[in-house]
């Protein structure tokens, strides 16, 4: 039987607040297999971003275990982790998070430059990358001279950019026009299927849940329900113009 890419058991965590403690997840078990695209949902404070959190190795568990690949994140060194976000995730964020000084290029290769890829292969990557989400004439533009759209496809390039077998996405639509949105979604969606990547992502718009293979309904730090989705119902155009 096939491992599951990422296992969670009894996940908790715990924040203190002042005098007070939070519990933000009350013991999560998850399973996501290898070329899942699986969508976290939730109201406000229902636990789905510490999840990804704590997925990412960003934050460590104070309870249960959080299984990636074969590594218990919860009992790996700083430096294990540092190896595992740089090798084997790619983060894709609400608020694209780009260098505003650097040419969209610039902004793609920064993961290759921690990861040790030398300078002479970087452009070359970046561009081959931004071609890939259809950015490709508009490697040398800085941030500001991009659309919102096309700025989440440099991040969305960035995520790309070290191979990662496991991509993150934290609100990757929340910044967007439902039209643009759609456009992202359903790039995601192909990324996600044409390269076999694994895509957890958090949203609270069910439109965009709707893109995934599965959805993962969260409410006060637990997992309510697990929904199969059928995510071929989710057309690749809007209006004739294909995503």
């Amino acid at each position: 039987m096939t491992e599951p890419l990422i296992r969670t058991v009894a996940l908790a965590r715990r924040y203190q607040m002042g005098k007070s403690a939070v519990d933000a997840l009350c013991g999560v078990d998850l399973e996501i297999m290898s070329g899942e695209f699986v969508a976290l949902v939730g109201p406000s404070g229902s636990g789905k971003s510490t999840l990804l959190h704590l997925i990412g190795g960003l934050v460590r568990p104070t309870g249960g275990e959080v299984w990636v690949g074969g590594l218990e994140l919860g009992r790996s060194t700083d430096r294990q982790l540092v190896a595992y976000r740089r090798d084997t995730l790619g983060f894709i964020f609400q608020s694209f998070n780009l260098l505003p000084i650097k040419a969209a290029w610039e902004n793609v290769a920064v993961p290759m430059m921690l990861s040790g890829v030398p300078p002479a292969r970087r452009k070359g990557r970046a561009l081959e990358i931004l071609d890939q989400v259809g950015l490709g004439h508009r490697g040398d533009h800085r941030p500001a001279e991009l659309s919102g759209g096309e700025q989440q496809r440099v991040a969305i390039a960035r995520s790309l950019a070290n191979s990662p077998r496991l991509i993150l996405a934290d609100e990757p639509t929340g910044n967007l026009d439902s039209r643009t949105g759609g456009e992202i979604m359903a790039l995601l969606r192909r990324l996600v299927r044409d390269e076999g990547r694994t895509l957890l992502l958090v949203t609270h718009d069910m439109g965009v849940a709707r893109y995934a293979d599965r959805i993962v309904h969260l409410r006060d730090g637990v997992v309510e329900r697990l929904e199969l989705n059928d995510a071929a119902a989710v057309p690749d155009q809007v209006d004739g113009v294909a995503r």
